[in-house]
């Protein structure tokens, strides 16, 4: 029943879609008011999307065995995803107050109605001058110059290689900027320091409670190239050192990188024989990319990224042949421990997003092709260079009716046996979003 009402709310959704693009041509005539464009000391805006999914599922992989080993979904699961991010914000002399809210809204063949609010950003800014300013609040610092992975970005949550550009949650953060310019090859020094608290209730997720950590961000602007030294003290996490950089060497040709050390790393593995191994070391973890714009709007970008938190393959082959195994045990005997283990051991680094060591990241955008006015498609993969198993994105982007925008997005896994995507619970992914902003 539950996935016939799933269904059903996708097929509604599509028929939403079709009819929008008709209401969104139906405008008010235009009238010229003065206070139209005098600048207001508040806004508000808001973002509506829809989402329906259909993943394919690979029923012989090691991950859809853990996902689903209490259930039997078949050959796919269907999802309709709803979202509503509100945003104001309120300006007065030297101050402005900002809020940010999201809420997801989940109907699946195994959920109705899963809904999840959460504050994104919340923060209070005061510019003493032009050179000064505080924060105080939830919000993302975004440090560093990777488009797929920040290695340096050490306080914010980690976002999704596969869907770099969405939104994420903020934490609480107190930061101040001081920012100087002169004439000459150094133009700009910027100073930013930073303090992260951890507690019951406060940035709870981020590592080990009732910590105060510190943080800093020294930016340079020199000989034209922007380049950042990060520091992040010991504290919830191990400390560590980041340093990147970003220069346009074209109008149209840039390249970046980043480079961390994150020291004392702690990495809990699987042997062969299914023993769980923990060790400590200091690790390096890197990126460097570029990113190329054509004179017909084709846009590459091309990043090499390497993990040093990552598992190496033997790890990984060991995890994947452990969850198979534990399936079987629970299949015959009912017994779900080493199912158990198996999901401790993904939260603690085997169910990250990217999980081993190295990856290579394109992306290749075309802007209106054919003089296809609103129209961008696109393809993006991600492939793992230690196993050979990779991702493929295309997506189909139309902008062509006011504050709407369709996206057409699939997602094409492939891998063999012990791979990092060939053991995902999915081999295709197809999913329609259709987001309006007010």
């Amino acid at each position: 029943m539950a996935r016939l009402k799933s269904s059903l709310l996708i097929r509604l959704s599509l028929l939403l879609l079709i009819l929008l693009p008709a209401a969104g041509r139906a405008e008010e005539s235009y009238t010229f008011d003065l206070s139209e464009i005098e600048k207001k000391p508040y806004h508000f805006g808001a973002y509506v999307e829809a989402r329906p999914i259909a993943f394919l599922l690979d029923e012989d992989a090691a991950l859809y065995k853990l996902q689903y080993y209490a259930d039997d979904p078949g050959s796919a699961v269907e999802e309709l995803n709803g979202r509503v991010q509100l945003e104001g914000s309120y300006k007065k002399g030297k101050g402005r107050l900002y809020l940010k809210t999201n809420t997801d809204l989940v109907y699946s063949t195994f959920s109705y109605g899963d809904e999840n609010t959460a504050i994104y950003e919340g923060h209070a800014t005061y510019n003493f001058s032009d050179s000064l300013k505080i924060q105080i609040g939830k919000r993302n610092l975004k440090w560093g110059k990777g488009y797929a992975w920040n290695p340096v970005n050490f306080f914010d949550r980690v976002k999704d290689p596969d869907d770099p550009d969405q939104s994420l949650e903020g934490n609480i953060i107190a930061s101040m900027d001081y920012i100087r310019s002169f004439d000459g090859p150094l133009k700009t020094v910027s100073f930013t320091p930073v303090l992260f608290p951890v507690y019951d209730h406060i940035n709870k997720e981020f590592g080990i409670k009732d910590r105060l950590n510190l943080g800093a961000k020294i930016y340079l602007l020199l000989y034209d190239t922007d380049l950042d030294l990060i520091y992040a003290a010991d504290g919830s996490r191990t400390a560590r050192v980041g340093f990147d950089f970003s220069r346009n060497i074209t109008t149209s040709f840039e390249i970046h990188g980043e480079i961390a050390q994150i020291r004392n790393h702690t990495r809990q593995t699987l042997d062969a024989a299914g023993a769980v191994r923990t060790d400590t070391s200091d690790e390096i973890s890197g990126l460097v990319g570029i990113r190329h714009l054509t004179a017909f709007d084709l846009t590459t970008i091309i990043e090499y990224y390497h993990n040093g938190t990552g598992m190496d393959v033997d790890a990984m082959e060991n995890y994947f042949g452990y969850i198979k195994r534990g399936f079987d045990v629970y299949r015959s005997t009912g017994n779900a421990a080493m199912i158990g283990t198996a999901q401790k051991l993904a939260s603690s680094g085997y169910g990250r997003s990217n999980p081993m060591e190295d990856y290579l990241y394109i992306k290749l955008s075309q802007k209106e092709p054919l003089d296809i006015l609103y129209f961008t498609p696109s393809v993006a993969a991600i492939i793992n260079t230690n196993d050979g198993s990779l991702n493929v994105t295309p997506e189909l982007l139309y902008t062509g009716i006011k504050n709407l925008e369709l996206r057409l997005r699939a997602g094409f896994i492939r891998g063999g046996n012990g791979t990092e995507f060939g053991e995902k619970a999915a081999d295709y992914r197809f999913e329609l979003r259709a987001g309006y902003y007010f």
